[in-house]
């Protein structure tokens, strides 16, 4: 058994990291995909692709964790997850395969994409909880804090892999090409596969299953149907909707909304009517697991809409700015991210083993007390700022992240019973993953209507000292200040959208030919930098300031979680195992707390 559960950390740690990584490399490596792929980004009719491979596979995962956690509870743990390898290793394939090009192609890479996250839904809901099976209580932390770092970290070092991927020529061989966006799914392919047979040769099952229970289709629909209708909502939100810059006034995406929020209010109300339901809500009833499930949440949406606005800053603005041109941005935004990697490999593997002997609250409220801290200096630095300066917020943001993670994870998976590892893996993860996509909804809007309310002057200014003057200067600043999304979504892919503005412009009526200094200047990559750099620089700030209120708000919701609870030690009343601290008079564990028992009582057979 000893052997066992390093060989469960290593492929669950490989699991978490592919799926997590699989989930950002695309946000750095759009430009070289739409290229390779003969589509305009810039186009309105683009806006939906755009959006659905950015955030399609965090609204499949988020949707299905809780559902694929509690199937797991029922059907066992490593039979899911395995299961979810090979999913994910098959869509990783197709992706790599996609033969089409064009906007057929753009749209089989969504669907593909979204047959990936099915897969990365199965690893994502059972890391943990098989973690949880096969280590002692005395070194979850350890073990689930490496699993986080996998989970977090891969997320972050997919934005390197997809810059310097992004970076390579296409491969010719023997007369034969690779483009180079096929490389950014090839790397997850032979991997997965390999992970896929270890997983299925080596993990076998240890979980606790209870006999004759049956699966919650009311719960699973009702929860499932909410949730994807609330992100589908939001994902639509950010294009366009006639006039407005956002598509918060379209009554389908309202309509959408608030029929989501509907059957998220309802699912409570079914699940407490069925025998055996997918989540048993007692839990919340248990302040460790409360606070640590809602504590994550308000992480992830602080953190989702962060490194977006980072990619953004870099891409778009401060490394044109310094002289780099479009094509060498991807490449160079994920290098210059590194550092708060690093300070997540520093923190992240000594606190979980800290929180092993010392408990997670005081680890994980510093954490996220030096990540709200951090997010308020962000808001502080000028939009042209010194690297150093950024550089060492990033690795201190890493440290908090870190510190925060694994103490955080091991006290909610800590909280429940055996039985139900699997189901609150899910919920953790999936409110993880739903706080991620809801960031990256807040936070887009946040710098779109940001852009929408100063982008006309700041467009004008930097117009006309570059020498573009009447009409021209009218109708090219017209067009730049009445689509901020395009604006936004130009400096997110890294691209130069000048030219595509330039063309639409020249066919305006009234438009008289530039000369060809004006020309040049215009296209230089400094010039779109410049030109939205005011306005995005007023909405950066505010968003920043919002991620950090968010944190500290969860900094204070992390303090309250109590004591240590460990249901192993506690419910069970077994010997407590060497560096489980005890109450005074030899107790197994502190008090046991009632919630729990009154939650799971009903549920005995």
């Amino acid at each position: 058994m000893a052997a066992y559960k390093w060989t469960v950390l290593s492929n669950t740690t490989l699991g978490a990291l592919l799926a997590s990584l699989d989930g950002t490399i695309v946000l750095i490596s759009l430009p070289v995909i739409f290229r390779g792929l003969n589509v305009n980004p810039f186009l309105s009719t683009s806006f939906p692709l755009l959006i659905w491979l950015l955030l399609g596979y965090g609204v499949v995962t988020a949707t299905l964790l809780v559902t694929v956690g509690r199937l797991s509870d029922l059907w066992g743990r490593a039979r899911m997850y395995n299961l979810g390898f090979a999913i994910f290793s098959t869509g990783s394939l197709f992706l790599f395969a996609d033969p089409w090009t064009g906007t057929t192609g753009a749209w089989a890479l969504v669907g593909f994409r979204l047959i990936q996250a099915v897969g990365a839904s199965f690893l994502f809901a059972n890391s943990a909880a098989l973690l949880t099976d096969a280590f002692p209580p005395e070194e979850r932390g350890k073990a689930i804090g490496i699993n986080q770092i996998a989970f977090i970290g891969g997320s972050m070092v997919g934005l390197v892999v997809g810059g310097v991927l992004a970076s390579i020529p296409d491969l010719h061989f023997l007369g034969l090409v690779l483009p180079t966006w096929r490389l950014i799914f090839l790397v997850s392919v032979p991997i997965g596969i390999g992970g896929t047979v270890w997983a299925y040769l080596k993990l076998k099952e240890t979980s606790i299953r209870r006999a004759n229970q049956r699966v919650d289709y009311g719960g699973n629909v009702t929860f499932a149907a909410g949730l994807t209708l609330v992100l589908v909502s939001m994902t639509y939100g950010l294009m366009p909707h006639g006039s407005d810059p956002t598509g918060w006034s379209d009554p389908w995406v309202l309509g959408g909304l608030a029929l989501g929020v509907v059957l998220l209010a309802a699912f409570p109300f079914v699940e407490i009517r069925v025998k055996d339901p997918m989540f048993r809500l007692g839990f919340f009833r248990v302040r460790s697991f409360a606070s640590g499930t809602t504590a994550a949440l308000f992480g992830s949406i602080a953190r989702g809409g962060m490194m977006l606005l980072l990619v953004v800053w870099f891409q778009g603005i401060w490394l044109p700015l310094h002289g780099y041109s479009f094509s060498e941005t991807p490449l160079w935004a994920g290098i210059l991210m590194m550092p708060m990697i690093g300070g997540f490999l520093t923190a992240g593997p000594l606190s979980g083993w800290l929180s092993d002997r010392q408990g997670p609250r005081l680890l994980a409220t510093v954490g996220m007390t030096i990540a709200s801290a951090t997010f308020f200096l962000f808001a502080l630095l000028p939009l042209n700022f010194q690297y150093w300066q950024m550089g060492s917020l990033l690795y201190v943001q890493g440290i908090g992240m870190g510190m925060f993670a694994a103490p955080n994870a091991a006290a909610v998976m800590n909280a429940v019973p055996p039985e139900n590892r699997g189901a609150a893996s899910g919920m953790l993860a999936t409110l993880q993953n739903t706080g991620q996509q809801v960031s990256l909804a807040i936070f887009f809007t946040i710098v779109i209507l940001g852009l929408s309310a100063g982008l006309g002057n700041s467009a004008h200014a930097a117009l006309s000292s570059a020498g573009v003057g009447s009409p021209d200067l009218e109708i090219l600043s017209g067009y730049i200040s009445a689509n901020p999304t395009g604006a936004l979504f130009g400096a997110f892919l890294g691209a130069n959208p000048m030219g595509t503005l330039l063309f639409a412009a020249s066919q305006a009526a009234g438009w008289t030919p530039l000369s060809s200094g004006t020309t040049a200047a215009l296209l230089a990559p400094h010039f779109f930098a410049n030109a939205i750099s005011p306005a995005f620089h007023s909405a950066l700030g505010e968003a920043f300031l919002f991620a950090g209120g968010l944190t500290a708000v969860g900094a204070v919701i992390s303090a309250s979680r109590g004591e240590r609870y460990i249901y192993d030690l506690v419910e069970k009343r077994v010997a407590p195992r060497p560096g489980i601290s005890t109450p005074s008079g030899g107790s197994p564990g502190p008090a046991p707390d009632r919630a729990v028992e009154a939650a799971i009582a009903p549920h005995q057979d």
